[in-house]
């Protein structure tokens, strides 16, 4: 008997230990998701940033510069599919999203049913973080034009006077569905 509580206690360790390891793997892994919207969690505000070229722009809870389409006006989204693997929704869980120093009028939500999430919208245009910029503060964005199912995107980083940021790289994609000519 005493045998058997011994096994019986060890067994209950090395499961216990397992499943720790297990947790810890799969939060290593990460969710490498193909949409990839980067979600701003309830009760974290966006904020403003100045660019490179002295504009005011608006940026994500991590300081990534945020981009609208033009052809996604009055919150009619357009980049889903591939889109997505280069532009990122900003989503949110609130219902009215937050912004430091901005008025809350100019700040809406349009609900993705591709997602299956609410994107943050400034002056009625979807929101989006772009695939290239790698750090903080970059604005690679700016000025890109690429196309996506059809349909070809002007891509500008927003700014709270509405004016261009001023930030072009002179990067422009290619036509296409597959990577709106991206390099990858």
């Amino acid at each position: 008997m005493t045998h058997l509580r011994t096994t019986t206690k060890h067994t209950r360790i090395l499961l216990t230990a397992c499943a720790a390891a297990a947790v810890m793997l799969l939060a290593a892994c990460g969710g490498g998701s193909s949409t990839s919207a980067t979600a701003t969690p309830a009760g974290t505000v966006l904020h403003t940033a100045t660019a490179p070229a002295g504009s005011t722009v608006l940026v994500d809870a991590h300081g990534k510069t945020l981009y609208a389409a033009d052809q996604e006006a009055a919150g009619h989204v357009k980049c889903t599919g591939a889109c997505l693997q280069f532009w990122h929704p900003l989503t949110t869980t609130m219902h009215t999203p937050r912004a430091a120093g901005l008025p809350s009028a100019r700040l809406g939500t349009v609900q993705r049913t591709d997602i299956g999430a609410a994107q943050v919208t400034f002056d009625g245009k979807p929101l989006y973080t772009f695939q290239l910029d790698t750090a903080a503060g970059a604005t690679k964005g700016d000025g890109f034009m690429d196309a996506f199912g059809g349909t070809s995107f002007d891509w500008h980083a927003v700014t709270v006077d509405g004016s261009s940021a001023g930030t072009s790289t002179g990067g422009s994609g290619g036509s296409g569905g597959g990577g709106g000519g991206y390099g990858y």
